[in-house]
Order: C-alpha cells, then structure tokens, then sequence
C-alpha cells in the first residue's frame, strides 16, 4: 500500500529485454537521489509513477536498483520503458507511516492523457481526459492518483470520448515530483479512489435479482 505523497524522483537509466518476443517483459535500472535506497532491501515494494515494482537487485553505492515488469504490466502502464524518463518514486506505507494522501494500491486503472498543462497564478492547472470506463469513479472534490501522486479533483467534464478532470498544481508539487515534465499528450498512468472501487462494487451487488443474490454456489 501506498500513500500518492511521493518519496524521490528517480531517472530509468536503463532498460534491457528479458527476452525477444513481445511476450517478454523489460528489466529497469532505476536511478535514484543519494541515499534514497539506504533503508531499502531485496523484494521491497517501491511505486514508479503509480506502478507498484519489486526490487530485484540494489547498488546502494551507484544509487541504483533494478525491477522486473511484465509485458501486461507494460501494456497497461505508460512511460515505463523510457531511458532517460523521470518517475516518480514512493516506498511502500508502513504501519507508523502519516496517511499524508489517501490510500494508494499501486495497481494502475487506466492510462489517461493530459490535455492542458498550464500556469494559473501562482498554481499549474493540470487537465487529464480519462478513459471513458474510468469516469464514474470521478467525483468533485474526490482523490485521484496521477503518475503516483495523490491529488484531488477540481472539476469533471463528462464527454463522449472520456471524462476530462481539473486539477490544481501548486508549486511544491511540481518541483518535487517529475509531473512538471508533462506536456499536453502526455500519457499518464491512473488509479482511482479505493472508496469509489467499493461503492461501485456495492451498487452493482444492489443491484442484483433477490434470487441471484441469495444463491448458494
């Protein structure tokens, strides 16, 4: 579990193929800011914009560290086979960790693309269309995880090609995750609110036949 308040920025710097079909997923080194791996081991969880990873082998020393991702897991994400990409970092929640986000699975939902990215003030206004199975996840005022970072919903635009969402930027957050990157285009990864996960679970059991509901297996 995670939190979407994220830890370090690191940089892909490397990908190899772990085989030579596209069924073959890649190997990531993962370079990371200086004594970031320091309290980190061997199978740890650590999130690489929003994609929770295992790391398979550490180089304190070198500041780096490697992961293995499948190709399904490639498919479903984006920016993630990239030399030179930034990515946001974020080790896994511990029990006597701040909640300082909302709680976080790492399990990418969908790819959305951002379609506005722009200074307002002080502030960065942020616009992502989402896929249109994602859209009623969205709510005013609700959490979403772009790239791995914890924000709340301005706004919500329905359209017929997805749901166009608001965000606002403030200037921490941009220079201290690798979302000041992005431009419009850009692919992001998505994950939403595990609240509305389960709310749209329960509504759909609501609405179930009474005698569906009730069968035994």
């Amino acid at each position: 579990m995670f939190t979407g308040i994220i830890t370090g920025v690191g940089r892909i710097a490397a990908v190899h193929d772990l085989g030579s079909s596209s069924s073959h997923g890649k190997r990531l080194s993962i370079a990371t800011p200086v004594g970031y791996l320091d309290d980190v081991g061997l199978g740890d969880s650590i999130a690489l914009n929003g994609a929770c990873m295992t790391v398979t082998t550490l180089d304190p020393a070198q500041q780096l560290f490697t992961i293995d991702i499948s190709a399904e897991s490639l498919a479903k994400t984006a920016g993630l086979a990239e030399e030179a990409t930034r990515v946001n970092l974020e080790k896994a929640l511990r029990a006597s960790d701040r909640l300082g986000g909302h709680i976080v699975s790492g399990h990418v939902d969908g790819i959305g693309t951002i379609s506005h990215f722009a200074p307002v003030g002080e502030s960065w206004e942020l616009r992502v269309l989402a896929p249109p199975e994602l859209a009623r996840f969205l709510a005013y005022k609700g959490s979403i995880t772009i790239n791995g970072v914890s924000l709340t919903v301005n706004t919500v635009n329905d359209r017929a090609d997805g749901s166009e969402i608001s965000i606002n930027l403030i200037p921490h957050t941009v220079d201290h995750t690798a979302l000041g990157s992005l431009t419009a285009g850009s692919r992001v990864n998505l994950e939403i609110d595990t609240v509305a996960r389960y709310v749209e679970r329960m509504l759909q059991a609501g609405a179930l036949p009474s005698a569906q509901k009730d069968s035994s297996p």
